[in-house]
């Protein structure tokens, strides 16, 4: 049973405009609670019992957070370990490979929402990694998943031509073999280090495969999706 699940979460969220201007995104509130706690909750539901967040922003507000709701959640700064000009979605991973060690283990963005079924699903204790995808009415919008024999063959991110319609939704079982690729990818050109280009290397390898989210994806970026998860999160309730 895989336990550990790191969380990144060292963002700001600029497109949340002022929303986020002493607080990151991950702590606006939706129907009176903080986004993430429905993250953090649906994780532990699943079993996931050893959660590392990787904060940065505002980092304090985050530490208050996690005491006022006593969540038991393995705090690291990244921006102590990497500074504050290092970018990129791999980045939280940079930060947790002593902390997970040789165990298999999952990954979130803590702006993202998945069902407890889903992140079940993802409890695979095997030796490939795998990719939560979803279909989408816009692939063009997201990173699409070009599949080959069953397994991950590259994401292509925002495809200038359509390919599929599966996509990525940043929800990612890893075995140890991530921190060899991460160590081994260069900066993109948007001066980001990009997660999905150490995984376009184990691909390479067909060491990825990918499984299908059966009940739902929400990702949280903008204001507008205040009030989208709010509406979803209050029908889930009935």
């Amino acid at each position: 049973m895989i336990k550990k699940v790191v969380i990144a979460a060292a963002g700001r969220g600029t497109r949340m405009l002022h929303l986020t201007k002493n607080k990151s995104k991950h702590l606006i509130n939706v129907l009176g609670a903080p986004f993430i706690t429905y993250l953090l909750d649906n994780l532990l539901e699943a079993g996931y019992k050893e959660l590392i967040l990787v904060v940065g922003y505002r980092k304090e507000k985050i530490e208050e957070f996690l005491k006022k709701y006593k969540y038991n959640v393995k705090v690291i700064d990244q921006f102590e370990v990497l500074g504050k000009q290092e970018y990129g979605t791999a980045c939280a991973l940079k930060c947790v490979k002593d902390v997970v060690g040789n165990e298999n283990f999952l990954t979130v963005y803590g702006d993202n929402l998945y069902s407890v079924e889903d992140l079940k699903s993802l409890n695979l204790e095997d030796q490939y990694n795998y990719i939560a995808g979803f279909f989408h009415k816009k692939p063009e919008k997201y990173g699409a998943l070009k599949l080959k024999d069953g397994f991950l063959e590259e994401i292509i991110e925002k495809p200038k031509k359509h390919i599929t319609n599966l996509i990525n939704t940043g929800l990612y079982k890893f075995t140890p073999s991530i921190f060899d690729k991460i160590n081994k990818i260069k900066l993109s050109q948007r001066g980001e280090y990009e997660l999905t280009d150490a995984i376009n290397l184990l691909a390479s390898e067909k060491k990825v495969k990918v499984k299908e989210i059966q009940s739902f994806w929400l990702d949280f970026g903008n204001p507008a999706d205040i009030l989208r998860v709010s509406s979803f999160l209050k029908k889930c309730k009935h």
